[in-house]
């Protein structure tokens, strides 16, 4: 009896500390005291970082695409995501402090306390500067409503039992910079963009079972997780582009072999350019500086 009890307090206690390392960890109440948003600055920061290519609904096109309606579906092997409703509505963003806006964009928590899941890419804007979040949000908080409800994820059990994701976040939530070492100006503003902003890494970087990015085979490509596919090898290795090469790839999405960009590639260099010449040229010295 003596040694149940013993047991059964000890499953308790590792209960309670699992619970507690698990729940959701959101920014200090003080982070973004005092922020204000640009608009303007707010746009480069919104193409940056892929907003529409995942919010707009499914097959919008010019203007429409600034309607963050949601309802993109992402299949991978642990179920389909369904893009939600991000646009200034009450069934998006709209009513959010900017403090749950960068909760939710930095550290994966909904303004009601809840884990989001990692096909979010959290883990790669957890390293955004909370000057270019309240721009972004400026930027948002401008653009169409849309009443559109979010559709729920389709995700099976244990997938769904959102409090594991914490554990997952303890694993894989890490705010380092892949690509250390002493980088030029350059090389510094195109790992902020590839590896915070535009999140490159998300796509390109294999996983592994549990979903966390490799980071010890950085940008080395894999599988596509919708199934369809391999995602390509972007590292000076295998890629062997000049940055010349890689800025017009980005700018127009034609390779050096006269090939066009397709899928959702496609997205990416319409954000791509957008955005000043010299960040694109920043992202392809960053590239070349990979080792």
């Amino acid at each position: 009896m003596l040694r149940f009890r013993t047991l059964a307090v000890l499953g308790l206690l590792a209960a309670g500390i699992g619970w507690y390392l698990t729940a959701p960890q959101p920014l200090p109440a003080a982070a973004t005291a005092g922020l204000t948003g640009d608009a303007a600055k707010g746009e480069q920061v919104f193409w940056a970082a892929g907003c529409a290519s995942c919010h707009m609904a499914p097959g919008a096109t010019g203007a429409a695409q600034l309607v963050l309606a949601g309802g993109q579906a992402f299949p991978s092997p642990f179920g389909t995501f369904l893009a939600p409703n991000i646009s200034p509505s009450d069934q998006g963003i709209g009513g959010w402090t900017l403090a749950e806006f960068a909760n939710a964009v930095t550290r994966g928590v909904s303004p009601d306390g809840a884990h989001y899941y990692p096909v979010f890419p959290y883990a790669s804007y957890s390293r955004m500067e909370l000057q270019d979040l309240a721009d972004l949000k400026a930027f948002m908080d401008g653009l169409p409503a849309d009443a559109t409800p979010s559709q729920p994820h389709q995700v099976g059990f244990p997938f769904n039992i959102r409090r594991s994701l914490g554990g997952w976040k303890l694993l894989f939530l890490n705010e380092d910079w892949v690509v250390g070492g002493d980088l030029t100006p350059a090389e510094a503003r195109g790992r902020y963009i590839a590896e915070a902003l535009a999140h490159c890494g998300e796509c390109h970087t294999p996983r592994n079972l549990l979903g966390g990015m490799d980071r010890s085979r950085w940008l080395t490509g894999g599988p596509n997780p919708a199934g369809e596919g391999t995602i390509p090898n972007i590292t000076p290795g295998k890629l062997s582009w000049s940055e010349a090469e890689i800025v017009e790839y980005l700018t127009t999405g034609f390779t050096p072999e006269y090939d066009s960009v397709g899928g959702h590639m496609a997205h990416v260099v319409e954000n791509m350019a957008r955005l000043p010449e010299s960040d694109r040229q920043a992202v392809a010295a960053y590239l070349k500086a990979i080792r």
